[in-house]
């Protein structure tokens, strides 16, 4: 049965189900076994086989493998005409191609179930329902069919429903219809038409849109696959790519470097064949051994393997992050976020621990604690005008919902004279209207209706509660608000503020005129009569002290955007540290007065808005950014889903935002924590120093090896090293020694230095000049020593001794490679204890290659007085690079 096509109280009938209590444990189970779960099928990720045959096709690949064919039909033609052949370097080549394949594949598979993990904690959204008769938070996938769901402005419909109550809800369901207007849903409209299109059906709910506005019940009617969001799922499911600018940054380099390496390769290739024509010996098998050493050639001057570094080293992190409570959506704010020197973050819950506690209660003209606290008028605004709960069933109260509305909660539940709880106050309660809060109004209403009458019950900013309302309540009477009374109300509200307390005011009015309530709010929420206020403390957290000092000595400019009022923005700002002489406090209606060109002359020196909108912040972050700033912004409400999505790294609060501010973000903070938004600028930096470490390792092997191949072929001396040595060489390059480098620990001056321009170049000026010095170090060393054998040893050993000096080479330089500054390598030696652990496997791995692989790598066995020559040798790269950077700190010290 069409759900839409039947009435609220049929649908629960048919499912079984009850409004108050919702389904009951053995129901939950029966509907799960029935109807299955809220979960979407995934598509079909690739075998295996898919993945080998996917790392298989890629170019160098096919030229190796192409490679090994030509070396076997050589040797094959050379068995049947002397019946002699050796096909073990043909068999070293499938087994390079087979090594190469398998790495390739394992770490696209831990970089595939990073992403996996990191799906799986995107979909933990609890949602509010209700079961067993009473109000629960659920992570969605566990909700079934028959669930009662609670909704407000905000939420992101986990399930699709039959609507059950609404007050004043509308709903965005343009990612299902592509209407962009907000649809208005009503609970006792029924259809009969089978073909009733999906953007009519205003009894219905539907999985993936937004609530905009008002707060209601559903039953849900469809879970996962069966919903219609599931249905386009199914349609739309395939493999998702991710790419970033960094990797196709890196990718763009790789093919420049593929061109030059293509074309010395080729200049290599006929080189060799003019060397052999002169000298009379052009046969197919000099000319094949030629062409396979070209090919081997390109392999080793192109890092094919740079995407796929960053791509594993960004997923790494991205769980490194969840782990610290950041949840990184997107994968480019991994690379972004290193970038921003710019944060415009909220107050409440983001710098303060959004744990909020009643402190004090300004009712009947005087200031009472809360505990005084009796179903007035105030108290019963408080209960009544609001969406959240507390669960009382653990050791302190859980908060469900708005944490200041929770709050007022508890201190209601705290006073003597409360006899009544607040789901009973509730529950008696008819309520025939809501008005949400917002940013743009500041306050809510909710209207009551009591039998012919109707009360409506406002709450919001203290000035605009005093701005709505001409009489004030005290004991029971209504008296005029004069100026006196509002002077002392407005003395006691910033006797709070001062103290860095938030001031919640509470009014009321009665009427008897039924209104059009979508068009009617502003008269209703005029001539009010005044309740009084709350104030209410929130902590600032104790490590965001820390996290402001880092942001300044990063060379981060932070921003206060908040909505509490100028007294209350600046004792915190004050507190925190974030205001200083050169920098002001101005109220959001200062910003609203300027022109954009204003704003952005002024932008620079305004640290803290007060009364901050999300219009004003939107407009704040294009000014930054046409500054040319790279900027981070936090939000949590649903109309700071524009700011969020433009900024640079747009940040939403998982504890108090809304799930359309999520849905925008690029990070959530999953528990509010302004230091991890440092700690995350820390990780962005580092990761993008990790990278140019990488960078500068490979580049620094591509260039020498380069060097020393043509160096060698055009003195005369032939090709320095075997087809087989080369790829050795190349598995160094992006293999494990490679791979630790993206593991090198953040270093301590790393947030006391300014943040990269976005638009710089990865490869920077100071690493390409360590490029060239040690790449240039490396190939004269060993053309030193394949001119006059400055090592010692016999001439069949030569070959021998050229090769694993120019693998020690390169694996000494890589602990050049961890340092970018002119620091010493020592000072940092044992931090990455993995690469010296994989230093010492890989050396080892030499020795054996050396000792006793000589029929596979064409080598002989090496004295232990010329391996430790060779050491030796290979060892001053790293004091030459040491000598270089000494000179510098002497050169900066001293000037």
């Amino acid at each position: 049965m069409k759900a839409f096509k039947e009435s609220s109280r049929e649908t629960l009938e048919r499912l079984n189900s009850n409004l108050s209590a919702g389904l009951s444990d053995d129901e939950v189970a029966k509907s799960k076994e029935i109807y299955g779960e809220n979960s979407f099928t995934k598509g079909k990720t690739k075998s295996l086989l898919q993945r080998t045959w996917d790392a298989a096709k890629e170019p160098m690949i096919i030229l190796l493998i192409i490679a090994a064919l030509i070396t076997f039909v050589v040797n094959l033609i050379h068995f049947l005409q002397t019946g002699i052949a050796d096909f073990i370097e043909c068999i070293s080549i499938v087994a390079a191609v087979a090594i190469s394949v398998i790495i390739t594949v394992a770490m696209e598979g831990r970089s595939a179930k990073a992403f996996d993990a990191l799906n799986k904690i995107k979909e933990d959204i609890d949602v509010k329902i209700i079961r067993n008769g009473q109000i629960l938070l659920i992570p969605q996938n566990e909700i079934v069919v028959g669930d009662i769901v609670e909704l407000e402005t905000g939420n992101k419909i986990p399930a699709d429903g039959r609507m059950l109550e609404s007050v004043g809800l509308t709903v965005d369901e343009s990612a299902l219809t592509g209407e962009s207007h907000h649809v208005e849903k009503q609970v006792d409209v029924v259809f009969e038409d089978d073909k009733t299109p999906l953007a009519e059906r205003v009894n219905m709910l539907y999985s993936g849109c937004f609530i905009t506005g008002g707060r209601g019940k559903i039953i849900v009617t469809e879970v996962g696959d069966q919903t219609e969001f599931g249905l386009i799922a199914r349609e739309l499911s395939g493999d998702e790519t991710w790419t970033t600018p960094l990797q196709e940054k890196l990718a763009r380099l790789g093919k420049i470097i593929t061109i030059f390496g293509a074309t010395a390769a080729a200049l290599v290739f006929i080189f060799q064949v003019v060397i052999a024509v002169m000298n009379g010996n052009a046969t197919f098998e000099i000319i094949s051994q030629a062409f396979i050493t070209s090919i081997v050639f390109i392999v080793t001057a192109v890092p094919e393997g740079l995407p796929t570094i960053v791509a594993i080293s960004l997923a790494l992190n991205i769980i490194k992050m969840s782990k610290e409570n950041a949840l990184v959506k997107k994968l480019v704010a991994c690379e972004t976020i290193g970038s921003i020197n710019v944060i415009c973050s909220d107050k409440t819950g983001t710098l303060t621990e959004n744990r909020m506690t009643v402190t004090g209660v300004f009712i009947d003209g005087k200031i009472i604690k809360p505990e005084d606290l009796n179903l007035n008028r105030l108290a019963y605004n408080m209960l009544v005008n609001s969406t959240a709960d507390v669960d009382y069933r653990g050791e302190s109260p859980k908060f469900i919902g708005n944490p200041t509305e929770c709050a007022m909660l508890v201190a209601y539940g705290k006073g003597k004279d409360t006899t009544d709880s607040y789901e009973t106050v509730r529950e008696d309660a008819e309520i025939a209207h809501s008005y949400s809060f917002s940013s743009e109004t500041k306050n809510m209403t909710t209207v009551v209706r009591d039998g012919n009458e109707y009360d409506a019950y406002s709450k919001g900013s203290p000035e605009k509660i005093l701005a709505q309302c001409t009489h004030i309540l005290i004991n029971d009477k209504v008296k005029p608000l004069t100026d006196d009374i509002r002077k002392e109300i407005e003395d006691a509200i910033i006797g709070f503020q001062e103290k860095a307390n938030r001031v919640l005011a509470f009014a009321h009015k009665e009427f008897s005129e039924v209104l059009d309530f979508e068009s009617s709010r502003s008269i209703i929420e005029s001539e009010m009569i005044y309740d009084g206020f709350v104030a209410i403390t929130d902590p600032v957290r104790s490590d965001v002290y820390e996290a402001v000092i880092r942001c300044r000595n990063a060379g981060i400019d932070l921003k206060m955007l908040t909505g509490d009022n100028i007294v209350t923005a600046r004792a915190i700002a004050d507190d925190l540290g974030i205001l200083d002489d050169d920098h002001m406090v101005v109220e959001g209606k200062d910003v609203e007065d300027l022109t954009d060109e204003e704003l952005k002359s002024r932008i620079p020196l305004i640290r803290v808005i007060a009364r901050s909108t999300p219009v004003i912040k939107m407009r704040v972050v294009n000014a930054l950014k046409e500054l040319g700033h790279v900027v981070a912004v936090t939000g949590d409400g649903i109309n700071d889903a524009p700011a969020i999505k433009n900024a640079d790294v747009g940040i939403a609060m998982g504890i108090s935002g809304t799930e359309v501010s999520k849905e925008a973000s690029d990070i959530v903070l999953l528990d509010d924590a302004f230091s991890i938004i440092v700690k995350a600028v820390q990780w962005g930096r580092g990761i993008y120093e990790n990278f140019q470490r990488f960078i500068q390792f490979q580049l620094t092997v591509n260039l020498s090896a380069v060097i020393v191949i043509i160096a060698s072929l055009f003195a005369g001396m032939g090709a320095p090293f075997s087809a087989l040595q080369i790829l050795w060489i190349n598995l160094i390059m992006d293999g494990p020694p490679a791979v630790t480098l993206g593991l090198e620990p953040i270093r301590e001056d790393l947030m006391k230095r300014k943040p990269i321009s976005r638009k710089a170049n990865i490869v920077t000026k100071s690493m390409l000049g360590r490029i060239i010095v040690n790449g240039l170090f490396i190939s004269v060393i060993f053309m030193i020593q394949n001119f006059f054998n400055i090592i010692g040893g016999v001439a069949e050993q030569q070959g021998t001794i050229l090769f694993t000096l120019f693998v020690a080479f390169q694996l000494f330089n890589a602990f050049n490679s961890r340092e970018l500054s002119n620091t010493s390598i020592f000072k940092n030696l044992l931090k990455n204890r993995m690469m010296v652990i994989v230093f010492v496997f890989t050396f080892a791995l030499q020795i054996f290659i050396v000792q006793v692989g000589g029929a596979v790598f064409k080598t002989v066995p090496l004295s232990l007085d010329i391996w430790l020559k060779i050491i030796g040798v290979a060892f001053t790269v790293v004091l030459a690079s040491e000598l270089i950077k000494l000179i510098k700190r002497i050169f900066v010290k001293n000037n």
